[in-house]
């Protein structure tokens, strides 16, 4: 069936998220290897995308972990250059849609502080009919209970929905709901997805 609304993931679909990226750049690939080798950010990540306070828990992680305290930092005060940039033809996709009336959603795993910074940057990020961050939802993709939450609040029934996001386990846990999936990999891709779906045309894709 054609979908009825469509959902964007927002980190690597609309903008890049790649930490290890930055901080390669800042204080080399070396040094980041020992940093995240001997602190857990990708779990102090999903604590924050679960709800936990970014700033408080960046300190309490800094005191946990005082000989990175100067790179915690940099995760505290350059999180915006690390998700960085927006992924410019996602946007115009995401506008595209809007534009012709097709409900548009987010479904992310994001910290409430981190959208917070991230919201004014990017204005796109108001731009969705229906918003589902994580951190206000207390709990994370791929589990279950975050994908009933936006089935229960939608107005759409899963079969109507179609979902992008970059992680095959996000993807999976959507389409055994029923959703409609595509495996974001690159912005061509998904315009090719919603032109097969009927949603846009390709100039309107392009």
């Amino acid at each position: 069936m054609t979908p009825e609304a469509v959902i964007f993931d927002i980190g690597n679909v609309l903008i890049e998220w790649q930490p290890e990226r930055h901080f390669d750049k800042v204080i080399g690939e070396a040094r980041r290897k020992e940093l995240f080798a001997a602190v857990d950010l990708h779990s102090m990540n999903d604590q924050v995308d679960r709800g936990a306070n970014f700033h408080e828990l960046l300190a309490k992680t800094a005191d946990e972990n005082p000989e990175w305290r100067a790179e915690l930092g940099i995760w505290h005060d350059q999180w915006i250059e690390m998700a960085s940039p927006e992924i410019p033809h996602s946007v115009r996709l995401l506008r595209a849609l809007r534009a012709k009336g097709v409900p548009v959603f987010a479904l992310t795993n994001f910290g409430v502080q981190t959208f917070a910074i991230a919201e004014p940057v990017y204005p796109f990020l108001t731009e969705f009919d229906k918003r589902y961050i994580s951190g206000h939802m207390q709990v994370i993709k791929p589990e279950v209970r975050i994908y009933e939450m936006v089935e229960e609040d939608c107005g759409v029934a899963p079969e109507g929905l179609l979902f992008a996001d970059d992680r095959t386990d996000n993807i999976e846990m959507a389409a055994s709901r029923g959703w409609q999936t595509h495996l974001f990999t690159g912005p061509q891709g998904w315009a090719d997805c919603l032109v097969a779906k009927g949603l846009l045309t390709e100039s309107e894709a392009a």
